[in-house]
């Protein structure tokens, strides 16, 4: 044997054992791809009902929003109605009521005046108004 050929072995050698140790994390390597594989198998298997889940919450959410809309369309529609109905109220009932209240007043504060001047004119005056007595008093006339 040669010294190329020692050489040749030992080089041969030290490319098994460098192979030897190699092979280890390789085999390593290839079972973590192996469990990687099956935990996105499995996270597939379980995403899948998980999302049918959520598409079905999202249409019963929806469904409910509908019902919401409509009941707050109907509430918006009822509270116009009654505001309108409110102001036909208001113009139909309201100023009749107003005339008929400021007439009662009117009267009221008339029947008082009249009943104050009553009371409190001098004997000889008590049937005349009130600026009509002033002007007795004070010489005017």
């Amino acid at each position: 044997m040669s010294i190329g050929d020692i050489a040749g072995l030992i080089a041969a050698i030290a490319f098994a054992v460098l192979a030897g140790f190699l092979i280890y994390p390789l085999v390593r390597l290839g079972k973590l791809f192996d469990q990687l594989a099956q935990t996105v198998k499995d996270s597939g298997d379980h995403a899948i009902p998980a999302l049918d889940e959520g598409v079905t919450t999202v249409r019963q959410v929806n469904k409910s929003l509908e019902d919401v809309n409509k009941i707050s369309s109907a509430a918006s529609t009822t509270a116009g109605n009654i505001g309108a109905l409110t102001d036909l109220y208001g113009s139909f009932l309201g100023k009749p009521v107003i005339k008929l209240a400021s007439s009662f007043y009117a009267l009221k504060s008339t029947a008082k005046s009249f009943m104050d001047n009553k009371g409190a004119a001098p004997a000889g005056e008590a049937g005349r108004p009130k600026a009509a007595a002033s002007k007795a008093r004070s010489g005017k006339e």
